[in-house]
Formats: C-alpha cells, sequence, structure tokens
C-alpha cells in the first residue's frame, strides 16, 4: 500500500490519468458554470441563496482539511519512499505511541472543523424554517398536493368563479404562478405516497408526507421561469414528475390572477360557411423513445414563452373547438378533470379550466403546443408509463381518431 504512492510518481502516472481525465470530458469546462434549469449554484431567492452559503462553507472547510491531509500524505510519501529494492524489503522501523500534541491537535482540529460548519447551518435551518417576522405580514399562502405523477397548486385566498352563484378556491396544475419579491408560504400536501417538492433556484426541497401537514416557504427576487421536480422517488414515472414556477411582477401576477379567476372561455360557432376549408387531420408523426418535448425556441427565453400562451390563438376555429368540447364530455375526460364553466367535477387530474395558457403538458415534460398535445392525447402511457390517464383508457374502453385528437386539442387550446 505504502509503496504504491511512490511507484506512481516515478512512473509519471498521474501525468498520464491526468490527460486522460482531460480527453474524456473533451478539454470542455463550461461544466464549471453549472447555471443549469436545476442548478443549486445559481439562484434567485433568499432561501435558496442561504442553502448555498452553507454548501460553500462546508466546501472550504473540506479543501483545506483535503490540502493538509493531502500534504501530509505528499511529504511522507516522498521522504519515506524505498530508495532501492533493498529498501522495499527492509523490515519497517520500531512502532511506538503517536505524538500527544499531534493526536490533541487533530482532535482540536476536527471540532473546531465542526464549529464553522455548524454556525452557519443552525443559522441557515433557523432562517429557512419559516418565513423571517418582519416579513410574515406580507406573505402569499399557496397549497401544493402531489399526486402520482403530478402537482395541483391551489390558491385558498382566491375564491375562482363557477357560474353566477358558485365559487370555489383557485387550482391550478403543475405551473405555480406566484408574485416576485414577496414571501410565498407553501402548505405541502400528498394525495398518496410520499413527495418531494424542490425548485433548486429558490429553495431547498422538502418532503410531502400522507396525513402530515408540512410546509416550505421561498420568495423569488425578480420574475424568472423555474424549474421544479418531485425529489422523493414515489413510483414508476417519479423521474418525469416535473412543474414549473412563473414569478411574476405585482400588476402582470395581479392580471393573471384576474384571468384565472374567470370561468372557462367559451367560443360560440359562426354559422356554417361552406367556403371555409374543412380543418386537415395530419397523421401523427412517430415520437422516438423518449423524445424531448420542448423546442429549442422555447428553451431561449421560457419566461416570454409562457407569456405568449397566454393570448388566444390566431387561427381558432369555433366549429373545431366546438366539436372537442362535446368529445370532452362524450370521451369521459370529465370523470378525472374539471372546467370550470363548462362540464367535468374531477380530481384525478389536472384541473384545465385555463390549461392552454400554460407553458408545459403532461407534468412539465412536454412544451404546450398542438404537436405536443396530440402525442399526449395519442398515448399518454407512452410519455409517462403509469400514468391514470392511460390506465383510464384501457378500463373505459377509450378510443381516440386522428379527427377527435385535432378537435380535442383546439379546444384546449382555446382554454386560456
Amino acid at each position: 500500500m505504502f509503496t504504491f504512492f511512490p511507484t506512481l510518481f516515478r512512473r509519471g502516472r498521474v501525468a498520464i490519468a491526468l490527460a486522460g481525465l482531460a480527453l474524456l470530458t473533451g478539454c470542455d469546462f463550461n461544466f464549471w458554470r453549472m447555471d443549469g434549469h436545476q442548478s443549486t449554484i445559481v439562484v434567485d431567492g433568499p432561501v435558496a441563496r442561504a442553502q448555498l452559503e452553507v454548501f460553500y462553507v462546508t466546501c472550504w472547510v473540506t479543501l483545506f482539511i483535503f490540502i493538509i491531509v493531502g500534504a501530509v500524505l505528499a511529504y511522507a510519501s516522498l521522504k519515506f519512499r524505498a530508495r532501492s529494492d533493498a529498501d522495499e524489503h527492509a523490515e519497517p522501523p520500531p512502532q511506538g505511541h503517536g505524538n500527544p500534541l499531534v493526536e490533541l491537535g487533530l482532535i482540536g482540529g476536527s471540532v473546531l472543523a465542526l464549529v464553522i460548519i455548524a454556525v452557519p447551518t443552525l443559522k441557515a435551518i433557523w432562517f429557512t424554517y419559516d418565513i423571517p417576522a418582519e416579513e410574515k405580514a406580507n406573505a402569499y399562502e399557496i397549497t401544493a398536493v402531489g399526486y402520482q405523477w403530478w402537482f395541483r397548486f391551489e390558491y385558498p385566498g382566491e375564491q375562482a368563479t363557477i357560474d353566477a352563484t358558485t365559487k370555489m378556491p383557485l387550482v391550478t396544475g403543475n405551473e405555480l404562478v406566484i408574485p416576485a419579491g414577496r414571501p410565498v408560504r407553501i402548505n405541502l400536501r400528498t394525495f398518496d405516497v410520499i413527495h418531494s417538492l424542490w425548485i433548486p433556484k429558490l429553495a431547498g426541497k422538502v418532503d410531502m408526507i400522507p396525513n402530515r401537514a408540512n410546509f416550505l416557504w421561498l420568495k423569488a427576487d425578480k420574475p424568472g421561469y423555474y424549474w421544479g421536480q418531485c425529489a422523493e422517488y414515489c413510483g414508476d414515472s417519479h423521474a418525469v414528475m416535473r412543474f414549473r414556477v412563473v414569478a411574476l411582477g405585482p400588476r402582470e401576477f395581479n392580471a393573471w390572477l384576474d384571468q384565472q379567476l374567470q370561468p372557462a372561455r367559451t367560443l360560440v360557432p359562426r354559422p356554417a360557411d361552406t367556403s371555409r376549408p374543412r380543418p386537415q387531420f395530419a397523421a401523427l408523426r412517430s415520437f422516438r423513445q423518449n423524445e424531448s418535448g420542448v423546442t429549442e425556441k422555447f428553451d431561449v427565453d421560457p419566461l416570454e414563452s409562457w407569456r405568449a400562451k397566454q393570448a388566444p390563438e390566431k387561427d381558432e376555429n369555433a366549429e373545431l373547438v366546438a366539436q372537442g368540447r362535446s368529445l370532452f364530455t362524450t370521451k369521459a375526460c370529465i370523470t378525472c378533470h374539471t372546467v370550470r364553466g363548462h362540464a367535468g367535477a374531477g380530481v384525478t387530474g389536472p384541473d384545465l379550466t385555463h390549461v392552454g395558457s400554460r407553458s408545459t403538458i403532461g407534468a412539465g415534460l412536454l412544451e404546450n403546443n398542438r404537436e405536443q398535445l396530440q402525442r399526449w392525447l395519442h398515448d399518454p402511457g407512452a410519455v409517462k408509463p403509469g400514468n391514470k390517464m392511460a390506465k383510464g383508457y384501457v378500463d373505459s374502453k377509450i378510443t381516440l381518431t386522428a379527427e377527435d385528437e385535432v378537435a380535442l386539442v383546439a379546444y384546449l387550446e382555446s382554454l386560456k
């Protein structure tokens, strides 16, 4: 064991190993930026920032320990290395008791390192546990409920319109819209198994546990678009149980809220116009297994892509939308979904009242556009194995023709 390091140094294998590492990484050092969609290094909120500071402190302390231990190991390996074949087979020198000063120094150094890490850790735990007292009065409350495999977000303080006499708390699915610059308290619940809500750039993960109330708080420094994920294994499609968080300025958030509180939008078909071309029902193209459902254009500026979804489509076909609305009822979609003001009272699947204004579908897996909507309706089990919608197709013997799919897509897109 102790002759390994000097041999390694003598033969230059360290240099070869480093050269091999450079070749394996392609000499591309962009990974040091670590600013991906779910980065915990580039953060935009005080909770995530406090957790990042603890991480940095831990890294610096462990780096210091690594340097000290590595330096001592290198010194001992070089100074006491075997310089000849005779030295390699020589008897080890007499072994004695360790130096008390060294041992006490190591114990003291270890305690000091733990204290250096513990102080900011305890401060961060205290800070991230609950909203600071001076900001509690301005906090906004939301409830998140985990399902296999999607998230329902409820706004208990907002009463959404169903009809002229009935209201209910506002509910959205897989897209959490929050006011930027304002603390948000999220009550965490689960409908079935243990889930975990995680928005890396805004806050660390907190579990949703059956029969146990839990919560977290966060605040977005500025308007932005953030990726979220379930961080607790919860079944077949855990890896694709995603969601999005959209942080908006006060005026834009209030405008979004006003729109969401209204019942579903209704298009009135015009009298039949024989001169208008009939919609073409192109066959759905084949998708590769695990093919990405998000376009490059969407990823360039996802917040602007989300804003573009708030406006009605330019080429809406009211007749096709009406056909899709009828199919939504006859194909039993209303048993799992709700469209306020239209039909359905289902809670098994996401509320679809304003699904056309969301940027993603399939729990953040697919971009919300015509092609991906049809892909999801055509075979949800191929996109997200084991999901309840795919099971519902089988149990209820639901079949959709290409014409049905296009009509349903038109209807869902109209729900802004």
